[in-house]
This record gives C-alpha cells, structure tokens and sequence, in this order.
C-alpha cells in the first residue's frame, strides 16, 4: 500500500484542480497535517498518509484494521472490540444552498466543500459509526458534513475492487485513526478521524492530490 500511496503522492500538482482564475478555491489547510503539532500523533500520521510521506522514512507501521465489508454506499471495519462502518447518502441539491463563482459550486450551506470541487457532488457521507468495547464513540457532524462524493472502493491496475481505506491502532492502543482516501478528477482529499480514549479527538484533511 505505502508504494502506491508513494506514487500517488508523486503525482501531486497544486495544479491539479485545472481552476479558472476568475473562481476562488476556499478550502482550507488548516486541518492539514502540516498543522498537526502532536509529536506521537504526527508521527502516526506519518506512517500512512499522503499529507505526512515527506515524513514516513523511518517511522513503525501501525497495526491496521483492513475492510471487512464494502458496498456501494457503506465500507466496515471489524475486530473483537472494533467496530466501524461509514456509510453514505445521495446529494439532494435542492435541500442545500449551492454558491457559485462563473458557473463553478465553490461553497454548500455556506462552507467550502471536499470531493469533486467545482462541481456539484452526487453522493455524501452520511455517518460514521465507530464502536470500541460496545461503547459508541460521539461524533460530531462537523468532522463530516463538509466531505461529498466519496469512493470506498476502486478498480485497481489488474481489474480487481480494492480499497485504500483502512483503520490503524497506535502502538500504546489508545488512539485509533479512521482513514479514508477519496479519488477524483478534481483532485483527491485525505481524512482521518482520530479518536483517543474512546472519545473523538479530531480530524485530519489534506487535498488536492492527483487521481
């Protein structure tokens, strides 16, 4: 997997939106990995997402959690005391105000979005559910309600469904990070949910990444 996240990374373009100059790109970078200040956090992170590969060299692979399940609007996530399902829904746009700048969606319900930005999304994710121990992890809308157009699964090189999307465990077991890597023509994004002591801690975005 960290080979092909290596090429995928390669692939980077701050370009890679194709954005017009007379439309503005408001997403942020402050959830970004670069913004993570927590030494064992950062050095987690590092071991497998694209925002942190600069850092990777060196760094111990964590355990992972990989895909029990998938469906077209579902991916889970199973062990003896974990369980996780993400699951999405269909954009209604007529339920959300949809801004534009020259005929490009830049904003819904008045934030920046993630996931085919410029255009407007067909799918959202809709929950996370994240159970440790039978103890149902509180999440906050906010760590999701602003990420669309999610792909659990892709055809990879040979045909075959595979799935990038994984759950890792920190080595001391008491941080668990969510990850979900979407793919898209206009530029891909990153998130991963961290959660420690059973309790969400915060959520970690980087876009922009080629196909």
């Amino acid at each position: 997997m960290r080979i092909t996240l290596v090429v995928f990374f390669l692939s980077f373009s701050a370009a890679s939106l194709a954005q017009d100059a007379d439309w503005n790109d408001y997403r942020r970078k402050n959830e970004s990995f670069s913004r993570i200040y927590d030494k064992s956090i950062r050095a987690d992170l590092a071991s497998f997402t694209i925002g942190g590969i600069e850092e990777s060299l060196g760094q111990t692979p964590l355990k992972r959690l990989p895909v029990a399940q998938f469906g077209r609007d579902y991916i889970t996530f199973d062990s003896n005391r974990i369980h996780i399902t993400i699951r999405s829904s269909p954009f209604v746009p007529s339920k959300h105000k949809l801004s534009y700048e020259a005929k490009h969606l830049v904003k819904i319900d008045n934030k920046p979005y993630y996931g085919n930005y410029g255009m407007v999304p067909t799918t959202m994710i809709a929950s996370v559910l994240v159970i440790l121990d039978k103890d149902t992890v509180s999440f906050p809308s906010g760590a999701f309600a602003d990420l669309y157009h999610p792909g659990f699964t892709y055809n990879d090189a040979a045909g075959n469904i595979s799935s990038q999307d994984a759950v890792y465990i920190s080595a001391d077991k008491r941080t668990l990070y969510v990850y979900m890597l979407n793919r898209d023509d206009s530029g891909s994004y990153e998130i991963t949910w961290v959660i420690q002591d059973k309790k969400y801690l915060r959520r970690v975005l980087d876009y922009g990444f080629s196909k």
